[in-house]
């Protein structure tokens, strides 16, 4: 009898047992699916916000532009459109010239590239915002009791990571757009304004600037005037596609594995790296915090000569107090000018990154060029750079591990889809990248 009751206790307890079991079971799941749902949720939400908040900027940036546009609209036909197109059609040195001696005025070649910037802009969408105080600084040029030095009244657009105190400097990234700078303007900037020179556009860039493509989520995708189903190149694409298309005669981008070079061959115009710590980078922001390539600003423009006058105008006492970590060495006119013979190294292809037929072209076009110049061209083999390129480099750009793209720039964010495969390969833990490089280890010599 005992035995029977001890028995049929036991069966009781196993089923409540197995009864609570089953409920904890499904509290613990319908709470997990709760979790999970909230976390997808919230992730959406965020998602959601941030690219409300990219188009909101966006929007906010066409109206700006509109709004400069319609301010400096002209029959076009009339006398004021024919004087605009007789100033677009000018080198840098010619337009430089006649402000100085008073044959144009600032406001008037500003509202010229005002006018031309914005409706390249329409068709490229190059341009990220317009400077506030643009016409202001014309008017302050043009009351000026003398010409204020060798850009004077001269207009010239910047890339979006330039500083300007008041203006947001987003990267491509939402997270900044409620931060506009605080302190001065970049460096650049500000030895440019003192020699006369008004600042009047910002440029569009990749997201980060890693990349040499031209789109990010606040701004869009820009194109290239030669082929708009092609990119004009990055990081300083924004800045190159409106050089091409007449909207600015002096443009600063930055450069340190081709970003104004690249645009610059992309876009069929000239650019400019100096060397790193010629001219000042403060006041730029950076894509990466480890570089292996000291990063440098860049200079870009239809012809070699006005490269060459926005050097000189930038190598004077003013940059040097400035930043003192610039060699303080001036802009040497005779260097320039010097018509002796150079002795120039050339080559053709490399084993690692074969060239397209037309980039062979090129380089053969412009030994033959310089060749009838009159200098001595020498064909050599450069050392193969692809363990360089894609070994060394990778490692420099992501030494912290990927953590300065993962958490400062775009944590939260929406990642520009051209961006996408880059930041996988950037952010891969450190173990993955073993197993990675192992397997692909027979693929690569």
């Amino acid at each position: 009898m005992l035995d029977t009751q001890l028995l049929i206790m036991d069966r009781v307890y196993n089923v409540i047992m197995e009864r609570v079991n089953a409920s904890i079971v499904s509290y613990t799941t319908a709470v997990s699916a709760g979790v999970l749902s909230c976390y997808v949720g919230l992730k959406v939400y965020r998602r959601q916000q941030v690219k409300k908040k990219a188009l909101k900027k966006r929007e906010e940036s066409r109206k700006a532009l509109q709004d400069v546009q319609r301010s400096v609209a002209v029959e076009i036909t009339g006398p004021t459109a024919n004087k605009r197109k007789e100033i677009l059609s000018l080198t840098l040195p010619q337009l430089s010239q006649q402000l100085t001696d008073g044959q144009l005025s600032a406001v008037q070649v500003l509202q010229a590239f005002q006018e031309k910037a914005t409706a390249v802009n329409d068709e490229l969408n190059c341009l990220t915002e317009p400077i506030p105080d643009a016409l202001v600084r014309a008017q302050n040029v043009d009351a000026a009791d003398q010409p204020l030095g060798l850009l004077h009244g001269v207009p010239f657009s910047i890339k979006e990571n330039y500083l300007i105190k008041g203006m947001v400097t987003t990267m491509g990234v939402t997270k900044y757009l409620d931060t506009p700078a605080d302190h001065e303007d970049a460096v650049i900037v500000q030895v440019l304004m003192k020699q006369g020179a008004v600042p009047f556009v910002k440029t569009n860039i990749p997201q980060t600037l890693l990349s040499i493509g031209c789109s990010n989520p606040v701004f869009g995708n820009t194109l290239n005037q030669v082929d708009p189903t092609r990119t004009p190149g990055g990081s300083s694409g924004g800045e190159a596609a409106l050089v091409k298309g007449g909207g600015s005669i002096l443009g600063f981008g930055s450069d340190i594995g081709g970003s104004v070079r690249i645009p610059a061959h992309f876009c069929g115009i000239c650019g400019f790296k100096p060397t790193g710590q010629r001219i000042s980078g403060r006041g730029l922001m950076r894509g990466s915090p480890v570089q292996g390539v000291i990063s440098t600003p860049g200079l870009m423009a239809r012809d070699v000569d006005s490269l060459a006058l926005g050097m000189k105008a930038l190598l004077v006492p003013d940059m040097f107090q400035l930043d003192p970590q610039v060699v303080p060495m001036p802009f040497r006119q005779e260097t320039y000018e010097d018509k002796k013979p150079m002795r120039i190294g050339y080559f053709t292809s490399l084993h690692s990154c074969p060239p397209t037929p037309s980039m062979g072209r090129a380089v053969t076009m412009a030994k033959e060029a310089l060749e009838k110049a009159g200098h001595t061209l020498v064909a050599f083999d450069p050392p193969d750079a692809l363990r360089a390129i894609v070994d060394m480099a990778l490692r420099m750009l992501t030494a912290d591990s990927g953590r300065t793209f993962s958490t400062k720039w775009l944590k939260d964010e929406v990642i520009d889809e051209y961006l996408e495969g880059q930041i996988y390969l950037w952010t891969m833990p450190h173990y993955l990248r073993k197993i990675v490089g192992f397997l692909l280890k027979p693929f690569v010599s």
